[in-house]
């Protein structure tokens, strides 16, 4: 009983030093110069009203006190931290309040393999959530990837929300495209068969969808989410029930011209 108690002291100590961790850390007021960084850099920023836009900011401030952001043989500037933290933040915009289990990012000078390497060969992922180990709470992005995804506004991609899905989709215990924690049970059948019919489309040839979607239901939910919100009314228009159902899971429309309406 003794030992039990000496437990449960550790514990709520430990729980303690975390909540007066985090308000001390939410006291602390987001750089001056971020909001001009997000700006710039940021269109989904850009189309909030200037009341959702203070609420972006102050999650994104939230996000860069508890995560660390670090570079792998490169530098890490503002920019490099605005646009992490906005690709975490973009997909849980519409969540009152969403915590990822996370710890760290670590941004590489370019691609690497599945063993982080980034010499040799193999070097062909752009993103990585760690599995396991030292990595459990780390996420490993391609600095090159993460800034292309946000200038090329023209493309449906962005490897930064792609792994920010992958960790909402983690958080029932399962990386399989079913964010069951998201979605109202009598919703998931009709989800999987949607995911399946435009799986098959994208074999077929006949879509429009990254192919690297065909890989399993979990890339693809991730790499249709990157399309979700890089290229909103494209992808209403091609393909609306796919748009309907993602509005759902994400609980806002950034098709709209002003998320704030």
């Amino acid at each position: 009983m003794i030992f039990l108690g000496s437990i449960l002291v550790l514990i709520a100590g430990w729980l303690g030093w975390r909540y007066w961790q985090r308000k001390s850390r939410e006291s602390q007021p987001l750089p001056a110069t971020y909001p001009r960084l997000l700006q710039e850099h940021v269109a989904y920023y850009q189309s909030l009203s200037d009341e959702k836009k203070r609420l972006f900011e102050e999650r994104v401030n939230r996000f860069l006190h508890d995560v660390r952001i670090e570079g792998v043989e490169t530098t890490v500037d503002d920019v490099d931290k605005v646009l992490v933290a906005s690709s975490a933040i973009i997909p849980i915009f519409g969540f009152d309040d969403w915590y990822y289990p996370l710890t760290n990012v670590l941004l590489y000078e370019g691609s690497f393999n599945k063993d982080y390497q980034t010499t040799g060969e193999g070097r062909n992922i752009l993103g990585m959530v760690g599995e396991g180990g030292a990595l459990q709470s780390t996420m490993v992005l391609s600095k090159p990837a993460l800034h292309e995804g946000f200038a090329n506004e023209n493309s449906k991609g962005n490897t930064g929300i792609h792994e920010f899905v992958h960790l909402l989709d983690k958080a029932d215990g399962a990386t399989d495209g079913l964010p069951e924690h998201l979605m109202e049970q009598e919703y998931v059948k009709p989800w999987l068969k949607l995911i399946h019919r435009k799986i098959n489309e994208i074999k077929a040839d006949q879509s429009d969808i990254n192919p690297y979607g065909i890989t399993n239901e979990a890339e693809f939910f991730a790499v249709v989410s990157e399309y979700f919100f890089k290229r909103p009314n494209l992808l209403r228009e091609k393909h609306p029930k796919l748009f309907a159902r993602l509005e759902e899971i994400f609980r806002q429309n950034p098709a709209e011209a002003d998320k704030g309406l």
